[in-house]
């Protein structure tokens, strides 16, 4: 089969992501349960058809092109790099350095900002360890706990903390959606981020006022109790790794020397080692489902490339739009109209990474703001909805509707205003490298 297909491409070409799409969040809402149809089998699903298209090529050749589209090397750097982090999340968090970085950041506040408090905590735990599921399960059940001490409305508070991991999430260096955003666009992780803070640090600042000045006023002072000591050396690990991202070091490298300073620091504490490399494989194990997804997405966006359906988006993508601002509106649209769909900002941005990228080539858009533009986006989305894994996690621990959280959720909402404000105003301005 002749891969070079006309530029035009073919709409046809397209059926096993509409199937996709459509497979997934339809049966969803007809059983009444988001997460009830597992996006890997969704994506099988897909491939089946994409692979049943490929007429004229040899069954063999086929799942040859499918498997050299699921392990290319950027799926598999990515690979690498979730396994890590896994390991990397789950050895911190056993050795208390979650704890230990909540009552830090709570411990150098004044305990009339908990709110403040809370939204930086989950800020830099969020960062540090790049996911937002993991945040708002460290950090929701203690601060709907320190809430029925203080006063605070529980849904409020719980807010407050998705918002900060949201934050995290679409910053960190470690999280999946950065990673997916950086080697779909090829920018480097740390180009990304300072192109990406510029975007988002106005929409923190102007939250974390918000949390401020109207938290102040919930808290009941005389129900506060008093904070705890952070023990230091346990926060080590998250600033290693901050530090030596920052500093442009290898990810690998970053995530590798966080990942030996939680065994120095359980050494220290007398933790065995078997106890150790236990929660390091389990959180390996625990990134199998992400792995395996994103190599079903690898495999079947190559069988579609194959076929023509990019060329066939960007043909009509490009019959529309006509500047560089309209191009930017339009990777915004398309990441949001995949999240939507999917309810997993990752794989939306998976989803799209490879138009975008083809998007930002014809337009001159810098790599950096393409990146930044998918990960913000989808991370916008992922925010507002109700059946999002985050939310869903976030109303479980605290027996709230996520309607009443999302009503104070104020981050990803100014997030994606200040997001759609850097395109209409081209901020940032940048040179292509």
């Amino acid at each position: 089969m002749n891969e070079n297909v006309t530029r035009k491409g073919r709409f046809v070409a397209l059926l096993p992501l509409l199937l996709f799409l459509a497979l997934y969040p339809l049966t969803s809402v007809i059983a009444g349960d988001f997460y009830c149809m597992p996006i890997s089998l969704a994506f099988v699903a897909a491939a089946v058809v994409a692979m049943a298209m490929m007429r004229q090529m040899p069954l063999s050749q086929r799942i040859e092109r499918f498997s050299m589209g699921a392990a290319n090397p950027n799926i598999m750097l990515m690979i690498w790099i979730f396994v890590l982090a896994g390991a990397f999340a789950a050895t911190a968090k056993s050795i208390g350095a979650v704890d230990a970085a909540v009552s830090l950041t709570l411990h150098l506040l004044p305990t009339r900002m908990i709110s403040a408090g809370f939204f930086i905590a989950a800020c830099f735990v969020s960062i540090s360890v790049g996911t937002s599921v993991g945040t708002i399960v460290a950090l929701v059940p203690v601060a709907s706990a320190l809430a029925e001490q203080t006063g605070l409305d529980v849904a409020w508070i719980t807010a407050v903390v998705v918002g900060g991991a949201f934050f995290g999430d679409n910053l960190s260096f470690i999280s999946d959606t950065t990673i997916a955003a950086t080697r779909t666009q090829g920018c480097e992780l740390r180009d990304k981020f300072r192109v990406n803070l510029r975007i988002v640090a106005p929409a923190a600042i102007v939250t974390l006022l918000i949390y401020i000045f109207a938290g102040d006023n919930q808290i009941d002072s005389a129900a506060t109790a008093p904070l705890t000591i952070a023990e230091w050396i346990k926060v080590l690990p998250y600033l290693l790794v901050l530090v030596t991202a920052i500093l442009g070091v290898n990810v690998l490298v970053v995530l590798a020397l966080g990942l030996l300073s939680t065994l120095a620091i359980a050494a220290v504490m007398g933790m065995p080692l078997f106890d150790w490399c236990r929660e390091a494989g389990a959180g390996m194990t625990s990134m199998g489902e992400l792995i395996i997804i994103t190599m079903l997405a690898g495999g079947v966006l190559e069988l579609i490339r194959i076929n023509g359906g990019i060329d066939f988006i960007i043909s009509r993508l490009m019959s529309r739009v006509s500047s560089r601002r309209s191009a930017e509106t339009c990777i915004a649209a398309a990441v949001c109209l995949a999240n939507v769909c999917t309810a997993n900002n990752t794989i939306a941005i998976l989803t799209v990474g490879p138009i975008a990228r083809s998007i930002a080539d014809r337009f001159g858009i810098d790599p950096r703001k393409s990146a930044s533009l998918l990960d913000t986006f989808s991370c916008f989305t992922q925010g507002v909805l109700p059946y999002g894994a985050q939310l869903l996690m976030a109303a479980g621990l605290t027996a709230q509707s996520p309607l009443e959280i999302i009503r104070y959720l104020f981050y990803p909402m100014i997030m994606g205003l200040f997001a759609m404000m850097a395109i209409v105003l081209n901020y940032p301005r940048l040179k292509r490298q």
